[in-house]
C-alpha cells in the first residue's frame, strides 16, 4: 500500500493531500452511518504526528463542520509533525479548533474523563508504518482507551497491529470499526489480529485499481460474494449426471466410518453426478446405510477395518473424474504405501485431507503436482506443521506466506483450513476466505469441505475456482447453520444440510429478476 499510495501520487499525479482529505471524509462518512445514534456527545480525535494523525485531523475539522463537538488530542512529544499532516493541524489551528498535545502521561490523565465522556473515539494515532510493540505513553494511553465503554474507530489499522503480519505484537486498540484505505490489510483478514479489528470497512480514497495490480508482488486477496457469484452456473435443462463428474472417496475404517459418509454425502450436495464411497469390506454396509444416494465399493482389507495397498489395483480401476483419499482411513505404513501409489499413478486430479496427510508425513517430498495433474490439499495447521516441519505457531503467525510457499514448491493447491481458511494456487496467488465462524470448530466439518472440494473440482476444468468454491460455500453454510444452533451446537450434518440453502443464495438472478 504504500507503493501503491507513491505511485498514486508520483505517477498519476493525485496529490498526497487529495488522498488524505479524501480518507478522512470516508471514515466519516461511515462514523455517521454506523454511529449515528451516538453522536448526541463530544467526539474524541486521538491523532499521531504521522499522516494517520494527518487523517484524523481531517476527521476532526469535518465534523466540527457538521456541527459536532470536538476533541482532538496530538500524541506527539518532538514537534515533528510535518508533510500534509502538519499543513492540516496548521489549519485546524487557524480555524481556532482546539488542540490539546499530550506531552506526559500526566497531561494525558488530565483528558482521560474527557474523553471516557465521548460518544465516539477516532483512534488516528499509528497507520501503516508500525513495526515493534508501542511503548510508553503510546501503550498507556491505548490501555485506557481499550478500558472506557466508549466504541472506537480505527483508522486504516487498529493503532499497536503491524501492518505486516497477523500477530499481535504488543498493547493494540480494541476497535469496534475499522476504515481500512484502498485495501484490506493482512491483520485485518487473519485472526487473532483480526479480533481485534471489530466490524471492516474498506473506502475507496482514490487510488486506482490499475496502480495496486500494477505493483510486482505476490497477490493476496480476499474471497468475497461477488466473486463467487460469478462462477455459480445454471444447469442446462438437457443435461445428465455424467455431465457433473463423478467422484471417488477412498476412505473410512473401523469407528470412522462417519468420515466416509460425511464427505460422500456433502460431495452430492454439492453437485456431483456421481459418488462413489470406496471403504474397507468390513465397513461397508454402515456406510452404505447412511446415504442412499452415493454408490459404495469395498475395498480389501489388510488389517481387520483398514485398507492398504493390497486395495490399490482396485481403487486404480474404479472410474472416476477426481479421486480424494484420506476422511477416516487410519495411519500405518499400509495406508502410506496406497496413498503414495495413489499418488504416483492416478491420472486423474486428486484431493488429499487427514489420514492421507498422515501419511506422507515421512516422505512429503512426493507431494508434487504437475501441469498434467493436479493436486489439493486440505490440512489443518497441525497436518501442515507435520508436512513441512514447521511449528503450529509458525504457521499460524504466517498462514498466508506458509501457505504459499508450500504450494509454490510442490506445485500444489493448498487450502490451509481454520478461521479465514487459505488458499494458494501453484503461482503464488492466495486467496482468504471471509465466511465461516468457531461453530465449525468441531469433528467432522474438514470432511465436509474434502467432498465439496472434490465436487466441484469434478464439475470443473478449474482446481483454482473449484477451491475457491468449495472454501467459501463451506463457509456460507456453517454461517447459515451458526444462525439456527449457533456456535456450541453446531456439527457437520448441519454444515451439510445448508450447502444447498447456500447455492440458492448465491444464484444469480436473470434481467427479469427471477431466478434462472
Amino acid at each position: 500500500m504504500r507503493e501503491a499510495d507513491r505511485r498514486t501520487i508520483d505517477d498519476v499525479g493525485i496529490p498526497s493531500i487529495v488522498l488524505m482529505e479524501n480518507a478522512a471524509r470516508e471514515v466519516v462518512s461511515t462514523i455517521n452511518k454506523n454511529f449515528e445514534h451516538r453522536m448526541g456527545r463530544r467526539v474524541a480525535v486521538i491523532c499521531g504526528k504521522g499522516n494517520n494523525g494527518g487523517d484524523g485531523f481531517v476527521i476532526a475539522r469535518v465534523m466540527k463542520e457538521q456541527g459536532n463537538d470536538v476533541l482532538v488530542l496530538l500524541l506527539d512529544f518532538s514537534g515533528k509533525t510535518k508533510g500534509d499532516a502538519r499543513l492540516n493541524l496548521d489549519i485546524l489551528k487557524r480555524l481556532k479548533l482546539s488542540v490539546v498535545e499530550i506531552s506526559s502521561e500526566a497531561v494525558w490523565e488530565g483528558q482521560l474523563k474527557e474523553v471516557s465522556d465521548c460518544s465516539v473515539i477516532v483512534d488516528a494515532i499509528f497507520g501503516t508504518g508500525l513495526c515493534n510493540p508501542v511503548t510508553g505513553i503510546f501503550q498507556t494511553v491505548i490501555a485506557d482507551l481499550n478500558r472506557t465503554t466508549v466504541p472506537i474507530i480505527s483508522v486504516d489499522l487498529p493503532s499497536g497491529l503491524s501492518a505486516d503480519t497477523n500477530k499481535i505484537i504488543g498493547e493494540t486498540v480494541q476497535a469496534a470499526l475499522t476504515v481500512t484505505l484502498a485495501a484490506p490489510k493482512i491483520p485485518l483478514m487473519l485472526t487473532p489480529a483480526r479480533d481485534l479489528v471489530g466490524h471492516l470497512v474498506v473506502a475507496d480514497i482514490g487510488i486506482p485499481r490499475s496502480i495496486i495490480e500494477s505493483i510486482d508482488e505476490p497477490y493476496t486477496y480476499v474471497l468475497g460474494e461477488e466473486e463467487i457469484r460469478a462462477y455459480i452456473r445454471s444447469r442446462k435443462t438437457d443435461s445428465h449426471k455424467g455431465d457433473y463428474g463423478h467422484v471417488l472417496l477412498v476412505a473410512g475404517s473401523v469407528g470412522k466410518t462417519g468420515a466416509a459418509q460425511l464427505a460422500g454425502a456433502a460431495a452430492l450436495r454439492t453437485g456431483a453426478g456421481l459418488v462413489t464411497v470406496a471403504t474397507p469390506s468390513s465397513c461397508l454396509p454402515i456406510v452404505a446405510g447412511q446415504t442412499p444416494e452415493y454408490m459404495t465399493e469395498g475395498l480389501e482389507e489388510n488389517e481387520p477395518g483398514t485398507v492398504g495397498i493390497a486395495a490399490l489395483d482396485r481403487v486404480l480401476e474404479l472410474p472416476c473424474d477426481v479421486v480424494a483419499v484420506g476422511p477416516g482411513l487410519g495411519t500405518g505404513q499400509d495406508q502410506t504405501m496406497l496413498v503414495n501409489g495413489l499418488l504416483e499413478r492416478t491420472s486423474v486430479p486428486i484431493v488429499i485431507d487427514a489420514d492421507g496427510l498422515n501419511a506422507l508425513t515421512t516422505c512429503p517430498d512426493r507431494l508434487k503436482g504437475t501441469k498434467e495433474r493436479v493436486v489439493v490439499i486440505t490440512p489443518h495447521p497441525g497436518e501442515m506443521s507435520r508436512l513441512t516441519g514447521i511449528s503450529v505457531d509458525e504457521i499460524q503467525n504466517d498462514r498466508i506466506e506458509n501457505a504459499r510457499r508450500f504450494a509454490t514448491s510442490q506445485h500444489i493447491y493448498v487450502v490451509l483450513k481454520g478461521a479465514n481458511t487459505v488458499i494458494a494456487s501453484p503461482n503464488g496467488t492466495v486467496w482468504v476466505n471471509s465466511t465461516g465462524n468457531p461453530g465449525m470448530a468441531t469433528g467432522g466439518t474438514g470432511d465436509v469441505l474434502t467432498g465439496m472440494v472434490s465436487a466441484w473440482l469434478a464439475q470443473l476444468s478449474d482446481p483454482e475456482i473449484a477451491c475457491k468454491l468449495a472454501v467459501y460455500i463451506h463457509g456460507m453454510a456453517g454461517d447459515l447453520a451458526r444462525k439456527d444452533f449457533g456456535v456450541t451446537s453446531l456439527i457437520a450434518g448441519d454444515v451439510i444440510k445448508r450447502i444447498g440453502p447456500a447455492l440458492l443464495q448465491l444464484d444469480e438472478k436473470s434481467s427479469d429478476g427471477t431466478t434462472e
